[in-house]
């Protein structure tokens, strides 16, 4: 595995520190005016989801692993756990639903979500970035409203709340960014 200096650390990193897989959440390069610069890396564990944060000067060498990605369609979940299957091997694997935190409401039955391996061991879940939803309530059009970004609230179909663009109405299929969980486009 690649050894990288502290500085190149950068956001989405995967790396191997203090005897774990820890992904590099957020990273702020600091200069202060006396001693040298250091890099402060907001770390998430991969296996257990703790946070730590840590220092890592440009000549401390950390471990950068990579992580084998695939394709996996889901199918359903059952005591709280989702059920995913690989569409070439066919091979399912079960994953703890809290793997997907607040985005879980967006997975839908057939959809392929990208599942990060390492070795063996499935350690993370990434949904598609948008994601097409149907708006269950939000209020009606007030004639007249036309102030620039007037964004109202909205109640999608999956429980979510959202804020949408006034002209949206109830019914209507939106496009949302699981990255941001926000209204997106049109579908």
């Amino acid at each position: 595995m690649p050894k990288i200096n502290g500085n190149e650390i950068r956001p989405g990193n995967v790396l191997e520190h203090n005897g774990g897989l820890w992904a590099a959440v957020k990273v702020d390069h600091v200069k202060p005016g006396k001693g040298g610069a250091f890099a402060q890396v907001e770390l998430r564990n991969l296996r257990n989801g703790s946070k730590l944060n840590e220092r890592f000067r440009s000549a401390d060498k950390v471990e950068r692993v990579r992580l084998e990605q695939k394709d996996q369609q889901f199918l359903y979940e059952t005591d709280g756990m989702l059920v995913f299957m690989d569409s070439e091997t066919f091979e399912q694997i079960e994953l703890p639903a809290e793997m997907l935190g607040e985005r879980r409401p967006f997975l839908q039955d057939g959809m392929v979500v990208q599942i990060e391996y390492y070795e063996s061991e499935p350690l993370n879940a990434t949904l598609p970035q948008k994601v097409t939803c149907k708006v269950a309530e939000t209020e009606p059009v007030v004639k007249g409203q036309t102030a620039a970004n007037s964004f109202k609230p909205a109640v999608l179909d999956n429980g979510v709340k959202v804020m949408v663009p006034p002209f949206v109405g109830q019914d209507e299929d939106i496009v949302v960014n699981t990255e941001t969980m926000e209204y997106a486009e049109r579908a």
